[in-house]
């Protein structure tokens, strides 16, 4: 028996099995099937041509989304003297070396993101265990390990995200809000799917971008054809 609930197995009816929208439809039907109290988020999963067990064919990367995620994000940074005082300017919710550290090993985690600098790294390393899993450790491939602090902080509060192809080769993102309407939410998904266009790796062969699935966090998954994607992203 389906645990599905009445109110999703009916907006589950007005998505058209194994049918592939174009991108402006599968927006507009995927927000027009949200009924939840609260603003739902947008995600899209997208299955890549990729082998991840190479190591060449790891897409991992970020996108500074043009209409952000609709959603505060509270920034924390590992840096000392002038660069933990530059990342408080630029808007870092929480800034500092050691001490934070030890707050994070005692069970404090009220942070979505992490920056570090360089030199910072050998001690935050030390929180591999705590942050990795999260998904929350700092990496110079997203730009979140630099010394150009005030740049990771204003591009991670302005929408930033990062992702990472997964085993089966598919890429997880969220891509915004119900409440941004159609335009927005496709500008996002067009970000995010030229980011990961231009990171192909030479060695993967064939169809590199498979398929594409939007949903809300309430409602059905549809189904985007990626050929009109990449027609949309080739007219520019």
């Amino acid at each position: 028996m389906s645990n599905k609930g009445k109110r999703y197995l009916e907006e589950r009816e007005k998505v058209e099995s194994g049918k592939r929208y174009s991108l402006e439809e599968a927006v507009e039907l995927a927000v027009s099937t949200t009924r939840a109290k609260f603003d739902e988020t947008a995600d899209v999963a997208i299955k890549l041509g990729v082998n991840p067990k190479h190591a060449d064919q790891m897409i991992r990367g970020s996108v500074v989304l043009p209409n952000g995620l609709g959603k505060s994000v509270r920034v924390l940074v590992f840096a000392k003297g002038d660069k933990e005082r530059e990342a408080l300017d630029a808007g870092a919710d929480f800034a500092g070396s050691d001490d934070l550290i030890e707050k994070i090993k005692g069970g404090w985690m009220e942070f979505d993101r992490v920056v570090a600098t360089p030199d910072m790294m050998g001690n935050v390393g030390k929180l591999g265990k705590i942050l990795g899993p999260r998904g929350l450790m700092p990496n110079p491939k997203v730009g979140t390990v630099t010394f150009d602090v005030k740049n990771a902080v204003e591009e991670l509060k302005a929408g930033k995200v990062e992702f990472r192809v997964e085993k089966a080769g598919i890429v997880h993102s969220p891509v915004g809000k119900v409440s941004f309407g159609t335009n927005k939410l496709m500008e996002n998904i067009l970000a995010l799917v030229e980011s990961i266009m231009k990171l192909k790796p030479a060695s993967s062969k064939g169809t590199y971008l498979k398929a594409i699935s939007l949903s809300t966090t309430m409602g059905p998954g549809v189904k985007i054809d990626p050929v009109d994607v990449r027609n949309v992203l080739k007219a520019g």
